[in-house]
């Protein structure tokens, strides 16, 4: 098949190197910052491309790996130039701003259009930090449309499967965004917040794993999680403002001199962690 990915950073740079190293497939990758366009091609993630869009008819796959705001643009501007047979994914953190415009310009013009989020990422950014293997053994969420014709679903299902993803979850825009919200978004937001204390700048000689764990998504891209903090705030601020009164309850206990609540605390926590993993 011939491939466009639109945006050649972490998830869209790793996704063209799957595509290379595990499938036959062509692949051109767009990118507004040629130097990007210009590896890609070298180390042979991309048999072609540029930072200009080629014609879009040519493609039997538009892949969209962008910002949310950029990927919603795209459609708008350009999905009238995109062929009926031609599956259009993106793979972006949150999915309710861009399914609903994709959803809506694939029942226009007689596309396919489906969510994507892939459930794997580093803290690094940028076609350098790419690699080909990111998505080996990982989870795919799709978000299709409800009237999705069963065909459809299967080869996108068999498509993410044969560039190493192990599953694929299906769900809605809604319900990936509210649990999205709690099991990445937060913990970004955690993570960063807390090296914020002026004690992070003494840790060394002091930290173990537990500091690593916790410190390991601080380092983030501030614009593009900027832009998913937004668009899913609505989801993020109940879990942030839940988790902060969550904290100050260990601290009423400790303040209180209270050693039984501290445990009860403590305690709690630690049983409802085991139920959640099934230990």
């Amino acid at each position: 098949m011939k491939i466009l990915i639109c945006g050649l950073g972490l998830i869209g740079g790793s996704m063209a190197k799957a595509v290379k190293y595990y499938t036959e497939h062509y692949v051109y990758g767009y990118d507004v910052d040629m130097d990007s366009v210009r590896k890609a091609i070298l180390v042979g993630a991309c048999d072609d491309g540029g930072d200009k869009l080629p014609p879009l008819g040519m493609f039997d796959v538009i892949i969209l790996a962008a910002y949310p705001g950029i990927s919603v643009e795209f459609i708008k501007e350009n999905a009238h130039m995109i062929d009926k047979k031609t599956y259009v994914f993106d793979l972006g953190g949150v999915k309710r701003t861009v399914c609903s415009v994709g959803f809506s310009a694939a029942e226009k013009y007689g596309f396919t259009f489906i969510g994507g989020h892939p459930m794997a990422g580093t803290q690094f950014s940028g076609f350098t930090a790419a690699r080909e293997n990111l998505y080996k053994n990982a989870t795919m969420i799709l978000v299709p449309p409800s009237d999705i014709d069963v065909e459809r679903l299967d080869f996108a299902v068999k498509f993410f499967k044969a560039v190493g993803f192990s599953s694929v979850n299906i769900t809605s825009a809604e319900e990936h965004d509210e649990i999205i919200a709690y099991t990445s978004q937060l913990a970004h937001v955690l993570s960063n917040a807390y090296v914020k204390s002026p004690t992070a700048r003494r840790h060394n000689g002091y930290s173990a794993g537990s500091f690593r764990d916790l410190t390991r998504v601080a380092h983030l891209n501030a614009k593009m999680w900027s832009e998913l903090f937004m668009d899913n705030r609505d989801c993020l601020v109940p879990e942030i403002e839940r988790l902060a009164g969550n904290l100050l309850e260990y601290a009423d206990a400790m303040k209180n001199g209270d050693p039984g609540r501290l445990e009860e605390l403590l305690y709690d926590g630690s049983r409802i962690n085991d139920e959640i993993k099934g230990e």
